[in-house]
């Protein structure tokens, strides 16, 4: 018997003039961080903006018209659509703030931002995890600030996997696809048709469609290979995020920097400083100096002018999350283009190169084509340094030019409405003081019970959507009903108030998701407790090619079926940003338990802060910064020379003693009032101290201080006068590195071993400059002390020496050291190449000790 053929037919509604409105809010990912808009969508049908999770262009296509007309008629609703709309209004029209103003003029600057995966909502899937939420989370604050921003991306019609987790524990991935009228997005169009670009590949063009995504007050722009002018494997380029091969990566990475280039010349924007976040979208470096040639400058002079004006933030310390690709197949993908362009390949080999080896690194190609660097904590810019230190070979790895801003997150978007009413209440003006962290004590003048009331509903909303999920996972896997519900009795239970731990994130092997079960008999006393219960919720994705990941999901899942703990250990499936809203703001503690110094920054405690929860973690990545003693427990790692199985033994061991001797007992101290005083103090602390130091604003605002006014200024000073001084800079860089080898610094004579401490010491040096000039070098004597004394960290001490005059074939350098510290202190000079146009005075690498 044949199946009968199916047709599916979807009849659109009509948008009532009366709230057509809702067609332009449902068009702006403002939607993704302002609750009164999706509240809005929400309220004409709850079970329809659940079932197209929470996607507004979608759900206009979907809504029925009844509903559409009864929300038109109904009095209530118009008057919270007429506020929102009105709200939105004022939003658009508000003016940048005065510390944007002070650095950059949005008449004249403008920065682009450049990314492989922008996370703003579950409705706009083109994200993977935390590099997508950051680089979403950094365009909400940029619109907030009106800072001029642009944006830069791909568009993936699957995105990244959908997760399952099957009875027996195992990750599933499915793909869905995406219709572009189904996202926040609209075509770029110019002359009446979609705009395309297209970049030179092997034997061919790829082309790639334009789209533009409203985010606020600045944009985002997405190239899209699924275009019938492509064959069908270069229409398959922005299929999935992270899919493919090495051939996949390198092309849509070539996308992405190439061709994200050309739609901003396209679209006649001429940035002034140019954002490279993580080396996936590095091969814009390529593209703007082939451009800068074609004005007729050399390669050396266009990449310096390229450079100045262009800042690189590398996200991670694990080797594997940096895109590294073999020589042959860059050459191969890299080769029409090349040619095009007048490049030379062993040029443009020799940036990505690292360590000589014949390999090409994106990580590499970033930092030796930008002058500005990052990574992302205190202790993340100190690992990159080591790890990137062989970009300037002689240059000791704490001064070389890789600085670091610490990340943020977005509060308006992982703040719950709830906290938002409450500080409405309490201090009406909070949301424009997100970077004054003195105004955030008003937190201790509220009342303890009323703070505790809002935490308490917030567990319960995440309790009863913990337990939904959890069913209806059970369900499709064929779970005996008797099971499910001991699985979800604790959280069923709101009377029982157990103590619950949160640990969501990528299922990364370095996270350690499992250090908590080092030793399972004591954790299973202290979670069993029938006066003192504890569950742990899991939640997260492994890479689909990133098996020892789904080993440790499979493990979680075993733990969590085993009779003695059902209940204590629920792992839910899929986890996304609206699962991430919910844990977030209604668990009482977020777990974090990277392998030192492998958490780059881990913006998840942040939100989890924000919302209240106390973070449990080790001390690396943000949270090194953010632990005072008084806002959470803190883990302290091991050295890192030490055995790992040692390490996540003692590691485990001082987690667990936190739990049973700190923080179970805080929690259920809970005397006549029905909750723990000293919880609360704790808790307020954690929310008043993180709030205004690791949000997204302070982030955003650092990057423009520290990075977008000075690339833009160099970027300027650089191109002036048809490109001089870059001309300039290159032709020095070039003779200095021909004679670099054979240039060398003695000390001549005998220093003074002691002096008063108001007197000063001669110090005279002998420098064989090999036909450089005097002025193409610093020479610097560094005074630290032997004894800190009462300096907390001190020095060093910089004293230049100038030149005076020649003895024997040498330049002599000469100064007077006045001692600046009391007692023994060490004094070293060193010598390195200078130039007033140089960006940091050791982009060079090169650096002699006397």
């Amino acid at each position: 018997m044949h199946k009968a053929t199916e047709f599916r037919l979807e009849a659109r509604p009509h948008i009532p003039e009366a709230i057509e409105g809702l067609e332009v809010l449902a068009n702006d990912l403002f939607y993704s961080w302002d609750h009164g808009v999706r509240s809005l969508f929400a309220r004409i049908d709850l079970r329809l903006w659940q079932k197209v999770e929470h996607n507004p262009k979608l759900f206009l296509r979907r809504v029925s018209q009844t509903r559409l007309n009864e929300a038109s008629e109904d009095r209530a609703f118009m008057a919270e659509y007429r506020r929102v709309l009105s709200s939105y209004d004022a939003y658009l029209e508000s003016e940048p703030g005065a510390g944007v103003l002070e650095a950059l003029d949005p008449k004249t600057s403008l920065v682009a931002y450049f990314c492989a995966e922008f996370g703003f909502h579950e409705s706009f899937p083109i994200y993977s995890g935390g590099l997508g939420i950051l680089a979403g989370d950094h365009c909400k604050a940029a619109s907030d600030l009106g800072l001029p921003f642009v944006a830069v991306g791909l568009l993936y019609q699957q995105g990244y996997f959908i997760q399952t987790i099957d009875a027996q524990g195992q990750q599933i991935a499915r793909y869905q696809s995406h219709s572009s009228d189904e996202l926040p997005i609209t075509p770029v169009e110019r002359g009446g048709k979609q705009l395309t670009v297209s970049v030179p590949f092997p034997g061919r063009d790829v082309h790639a469609k334009v789209w533009m995504a409203r985010v606020g007050h600045i944009r985002l722009y997405l190239l899209d290979s699924n275009t019938p002018d492509n064959n069908a494997d270069d229409q398959a380029l922005t299929l999935q995020l992270y899919g493919g091969d090495f051939s996949t990566r390198v092309s849509q990475e070539m996308l992405l920097g190439i061709g994200g280039v050309r739609v901003l010349s396209e679209l006649g924007i001429k940035p002034t400083a140019w954002h490279i976040n993580e080396g996936h979208a590095a091969f814009q470096i390529l593209e703007r100096c082939r451009m800068a040639m074609a004005e007729g400058l050399p390669f050396s002079a266009a990449l310096e002018a390229v450079a100045g004006s262009t800042l690189f933030t590398t996200h991670t310390p694990v080797p594997a999350g940096h895109d590294i690709f073999p020589q042959d197949l860059v050459a191969h993908h890299l080769g029409a283009y090349i040619e095009e362009s007048g490049l030379d390949f062993a040029e443009v080999f020799a940036l990505g190169s690292k360590n000589g080896d014949d390999s090409f690194n994106m990580t590499s190609l970033g930092l030796r084509g930008s002058r500005f660097h990052n990574g992302v904590s205190r202790i993340h810019g100190g690992v990159a340094s080591q790890m990137e230190g062989d970009i300037w070979p002689q240059v000791p790895a704490r001064d070389n030019p890789i600085q670091y801003i610490t990340n943020g997150v977005h509060v308006p978007t992982f703040l719950a409405p709830e906290w938002a009413s409450l500080f409405d209440m309490h201090a009406p003006t909070w949301k424009s003081e997100l970077l004054n962290p003195d105004f955030w004590h008003f937190i201790d003048k509220i009342p303890d019970y009323h703070y505790w009331s809002v935490h308490k509903a917030l567990k319960q909303q995440m309790a009863e959507y913990t337990v939904r999920r959890l069913k209806r996972q059970h369900k499709r896997n064929g779970t005996g009903h008797s099971v499910t519900e001991r699985m979800a009795r604790q959280l069923a239970s709101p009377e029982k108030d157990a103590l619950v731990i949160g640990f969501a994130r990528r299922f990364a092997t370095y996270k350690r998701a499992t250090l908590i079960f080092s030793d399972l008999a004591r954790l299973e006393r202290l979670l069993t407790n029938p006066d003192h219960p504890v569950v742990l919720v899991f939640a997260g994705k492994a890479h689909p090619q990133d098996q020892p990941g789904q080993q440790l999901i499979k493990v979680i899942h075993g733990l969590s079926m085993q009779p003695s703990l059902m209940g204590h250990i629920i792992l839910l499936e899929n986890y996304d940003q609206a699962m991430a809203r919910r844990l977030l703001s209604g668990v009482d503690v977020w777990l974090n338990t990277p392998e030192y110094p492998k958490e780059a920054s881990g913006t998840s405690g942040e939100k989890a802060a924000l919302n209240g929860a106390l973070n449990l973690s080790v001390l690396d990545g943000w949270w090194g910064e953010g632990y005072d003693k008084t806002n959470g427990w803190a883990i302290t790692p091991r050295d890192t020379r030490l055995d790992q199985e040692f390490r996540n033994r003692e590691e485990a061991r001082d987690l667990l003693d936190l739990l049973e001797q700190d923080i179970i007992p805080l929690y259920y101290n809970r005397a006549s009032q029905g909750y723990s005083k000293g919880w609360v103090t704790r808790s307020k602390a954690s929310m008043k101290t993180i709030t205004p130091r690791f949000n997204a604003q302070r982030m955003v605002m650092d990057y423009v201080r520290n990075y977008y006014q000075p690339a833009t200024a160099q970027g300027k000073r650089l191109t002036a006068d048809s490109f001089n001084l870059a001309t300039e800079l290159a032709e020095w860089k070039a003779r200095v590195r021909a004679a670099w080898d054979g240039v060398s610094i003695h000390v001549r004579g005998c220093v003074d071993d002691q002096c008063a401490w108001d007197e000063s010491v001669e110090l005279s040096i002998g420098v064989s400059l090999n036909g450089l000039a005097p002025s193409d070098v610093r020479v610097e004597c560094l005074v630290t002390p032997e004894c800190a004394g009462t300096h907390a960290e001190p020095g060093p001490d910089r004293f230049f020496l100038e030149p005076d005059g020649e003895k024997e074939g040498q330049t002599l350098f000469k100064t007077r050291v006045q001692p600046p510290y009391p007692g023994l202190q060490t004094l070293r000079v060193r010598m390195y190449p200078y130039h007033d146009a140089l960006t940091h005075p050791l982009e060079m690498g090169a650096m002699l000790w006397a």
